[in-house]
């Protein structure tokens, strides 16, 4: 969680890499000395958090054992809700019964893995159920982007007026913002793309800052140099499925094959709401060709 609190902030540069998807810098610059017991287990969540980003899903389940806090055994739960479909039932479950529990239920992180699982499950209400309140920036900051999936626009903005009253400069309070200057469009978008060209000139260059740019440049009907942007992105991870979910639809627009890239994420990640759609639209075609045949 991203501490709100004054003193120096040991996680500081750790949450930042995490924030901006630079998973593996983040697992191996954790060593950090002369941690306090909380800021330890806080560390530890933005380590495995960071291998669950990896997929390494397993690592996960089987490093956090039974003894461990519960903000830890929290990200566990993810780590199983990510790993198979055949666990996601169960591990919601059990994510609803420990929500009940009044002794550990307010848990900032249990609150923020839930908000991420029922999000994942498109159940919308449910998520801001138990993440509404806020109270860390990495909870305002996950309202932000369940307010920008329900169109509710308004709503996103209040809960990132929030954040630039607690911080303006935090990295969260930045991505907000330009996820949501992206949401409204026109004229924000040009703040969006500054916003990530800051993070370009301030950070290592990762797939999420390079994706935020080229979705910046498909808005503004800049579709090559999107195309230049997600191929360097590729380079770094030939998995992450935004990038080939954006190549796919950037592919179109330049007039070239999107099977490829739309191929890669129908294997890697089947569970995609680019995949779904795309399977959506292909039964309903083959419901049309039947009923005319």
């Amino acid at each position: 969680m991203a501490a709100m609190g004054a003193g120096p902030d040991h996680l500081f540069n750790l949450r930042n890499n995490f924030y901006l998807g630079a998973y593996q810098t983040a697992i191996n610059k954790s060593e950090i000395p002369n941690l306090s017991p909380e800021d330890a287990v806080e560390r530890d969540c933005f380590v495995f958090r960071s291998y669950i980003a990896l997929g390494s899903y397993q690592l996960v389940i089987n490093e956090i054992d039974e003894s461990a806090a519960t903000p830890l055994q929290a990200v566990k739960l993810l780590a199983m809700y990510l790993s198979s479909p055949e666990n996601k039932e169960s591990t919601i479950s059990s994510l609803r019964e420990w929500l009940a529990d009044s002794t550990i239920g307010n848990s900032d992180t249990l609150r923020l893995i839930a908000g991420i699982i029922f999000m994942h499950e498109e159940d919308y209400n449910e998520a801001l159920k138990h993440t509404h309140a806020g109270g860390t920036m990495d909870l305002y900051a996950l309202n932000v982007q369940i307010f920008i999936k329900m169109h509710r626009l308004e709503y996103a903005e209040k809960q990132l007026r929030v954040m630039q009253q607690i911080d303006e400069d935090h990295c969260l309070t930045q991505l907000a913002s330009a996820w949501l200057n992206l949401a409204v469009g026109g004229s924000k978008i040009q703040e969006a793309y500054l916003i990530f060209e800051d993070f370009t000139e301030k950070y290592p260059m990762t797939c999420l800052i390079l994706n935020g740019k080229a979705v910046c440049c498909m808005q503004f009907g800049n579709f090559d140099e999107a195309e230049t942007l997600l191929l360097e992105a590729l380079n770094k991870d030939a998995k992450d499925p935004e990038t080939l979910a954006n190549l796919v639809v950037c592919s179109l627009h330049v007039g070239k094959s999107s099977s490829r890239y739309l191929s890669q994420l129908k294997l890697s990640h089947p569970e995609h709401v680019l995949v779904k759609r795309v399977s959506s639209a292909e039964d309903n075609f083959e419901s049309a060709v039947q009923s005319v045949a």
